[in-house]
């Protein structure tokens, strides 16, 4: 006679109520789905808005008093223009030690009443063609490229930017207002930064076309890698009539945003762990009733308390290991959506994936189940271990 052993009936036995079972592996893995996208979301956010800071090419911004981003959206609406700074504090960044390098900016913004009803508003980014490429080289060029000569009436166009105003390498580009024709030399591909919208010319161009000679609106300051950034950023504080704006404050700052968000979804993500265990525990516990007459009669031709106790483990375990399963395939698959999900929630979302998942947290998480499950099976089994096989098959049994 063929022996039929305990892992065998433990199968039978999960497939006896099909339904019950599909249900219970289908709330694991909605669980396991939240845990891994969790997770995923921890690191992803994180590596996200590193490679945003890091992609600026400098981690520390040193702008006039009154930042000239603000300024620019502050005459959408009227307001009075930007605020410049004098060249002349290139010298005294470059004499900190824990500089590595500097790139100076301009910024100017004209207004283009052929843009829309209203008109809109043109930002041109005066830039350094020695110092600014080398601090953005992981901008990449569709077409062309940068620009070398600092005075010449050039352009080099972000990939919106070029897309909106509908120009190639070879175009000529107006500056409304100024009537300063500039040709464009280069388009960046997609970066998904700010950049894409930008309009890049020659510094010194745009410092003389415009009247700001020696005038500047942000200088880009990279720090060595091993300084130390707050000593530097002290110093630069006693510099007069500049604001420093550190990308570590920026980022500081971000993260204490979203830490809100993040623990608003942990909690969603330990309810769903404490009902999916609730869900498990249910499950096997009305097998476990169902089937009292049948338990006891396996003890009764010879089956041990341990033997019992390890056949409910079993049946605990494999559908917990099903559910995490099928939760990891439906984290992988559905990263994306979760993406865009996580993304309306968070007052600011950088650019790349925002949920990163990898096999190191597959195996986190599968671990973080299958702990559930041997823990969820301990109370069934020992209740199915302790069945007295008189009383069950009498019918005495709860």
């Amino acid at each position: 006679m063929k022996k039929i052993s305990i892992y065998q009936i433990a199968a039978k036995n999960l497939l006896r109520k099909r339904t019950r079972s599909v249900l219970t592996i289908v709330g694991i893995g909605l669980s396991a789905w939240v845990l891994a996208s969790l997770l995923g979301f921890n690191r992803g956010y994180d590596s996200a808005l590193k490679k945003d800071i890091d992609n600026m090419g400098f981690q520390v911004l040193l702008t006039a008093k009154g930042c000239p981003y603000e300024a620019a959206t502050l005459m959408l609406k009227g307001g009075t223009g930007l605020r410049y700074m004098s060249e002349d504090v290139i010298a005294d960044i470059l004499n900190q030690p824990e500089v590595e390098g500097v790139t100076p900016m301009l910024m100017q913004a004209v207004f283009d009443p052929e843009r829309g009803e209203s008109g809109a508003i043109d930002a041109y980014l005066g830039v350094d063609p020695a110092t600014f490429p080398p601090m953005k080289a992981f901008l990449k060029f569709k077409q062309g490229g940068w620009f070398k000569d600092p005075d010449k009436h050039v352009a080099v166009l972000g990939y919106e930017a070029a897309e909106l105003e509908q120009r190639e390498v070879g175009d000529k580009l107006l500056i409304p207002d100024k009537n300063i024709e500039l040709t464009v030399v280069g388009i960046l591909e997609r970066s998904g930064t700010q950049d894409d919208g930008t309009i890049f010319v020659p510094l010194r161009m745009l410092q003389k076309e415009f009247g700001q000679l020696g005038k500047l609106t942000a200088v880009g300051i990279k720090v060595e890698r091993k300084a130390d950034t707050a000593a530097l950023e002290n110093r630069l504080y006693d510099l007069p009539d500049v604001q420093v704006v550190s990308m570590a404050q920026v980022k500081n700052t971000i993260m204490g945003l979203v830490a809100t968000a993040k623990v608003m979804v942990f909690s969603i993500a330990v309810i769903a762990i404490l009902i999916a265990m609730v869900g498990v525990i249910n499950t096997i516990l009305m097998s476990v009733f169902e089937r009292f007459r049948e338990i006891g009669i396996m003890k009764s031709m010879g089956a041990m308390p341990l033997d019992v106790f390890r056949m409910i483990w079993t049946e605990t375990v494999v559908l917990c290991l099903l559910g995490g399963a099928l939760g990891l395939a439906m984290a992988y698959g559905l990263a994306r959506v979760t993406d865009l999900l996580i993304r309306r929630l968070l007052p600011y979302a950088p650019t790349g994936s925002l949920v990163l998942i990898d096999g190191r947290l597959m195996l986190t998480t599968f671990a973080v189940v299958l702990g559930i499950g041997l823990v969820s099976g301990i109370y069934p089994a020992w209740r199915a271990a302790r069945v007295r096989p008189l009383e069950s098959i009498r019918g005495e049994g709860e």
